[in-house]
């Protein structure tokens, strides 16, 4: 069942993960998020911060579309702006040959530019980020409703013993 984030139109689903018996612990979650433009980058820190209190290890973020992605960025005013008119201006202006609709083949193409993965250290549940760096998804086809998948690997949280 997705837990609705207080405050925010995303949604988490757990989902649980047997350890795997090396003193490690996965945890697996999927965010909802739902976009509102036909380009747009959408700031996941501050959420995605709250999810590993405590933890230390490896976030992994997975986008499961074609025309969306994940990295991270400079979020001054204007720069998220300035990052999808970068981009968009990367490409040049061609008959594409997408065969469902062409003029959508730049989504596709940015969105694999980016990428659809990011990993971001964990240290006693503090994101490893540099000062202005923020974690966003890149939305190049909206509206819609994104899916995120977030797997954590890690060392044990310290209310558990530690055994091999």
């Amino acid at each position: 069942m997705p837990t609705r984030l207080p405050g925010t139109p995303y949604a988490i689903i757990p989902r649980n993960l047997q350890d795997s018996g090396f003193s490690r612990y996965n945890d697996l979650m999927i965010m909802t998020i739902p976009t509102t433009k036909k380009r747009e980058v959408i700031d996941l820190t501050d959420i995605l911060a709250e999810q590993v209190r405590g933890k230390s290890g490896h976030m992994y973020l997975f986008v499961q579309h074609t025309t969306a992605a994940v990295t991270t960025a400079d979020l001054d005013p204007g720069t998220d702006q300035d990052l999808l008119d970068a981009l968009r201006g990367m490409l040049p202006n061609v008959q594409w040959r997408h065969p469902h609709d062409p003029a959508h083949t730049p989504d596709h193409l940015l969105a694999s530019i980016i990428g659809p993965g990011l990993t971001v250290t964990v240290t006693e549940g503090s994101l490893q980020l540099g000062e202005w760096q923020r974690i966003v998804l890149l939305e190049f086809n909206g509206p819609q409703q994104r899916a995120v998948d977030i797997s954590f690997i890690g060392s044990p949280p310290p209310q558990q013993p530690f055994a091999l």
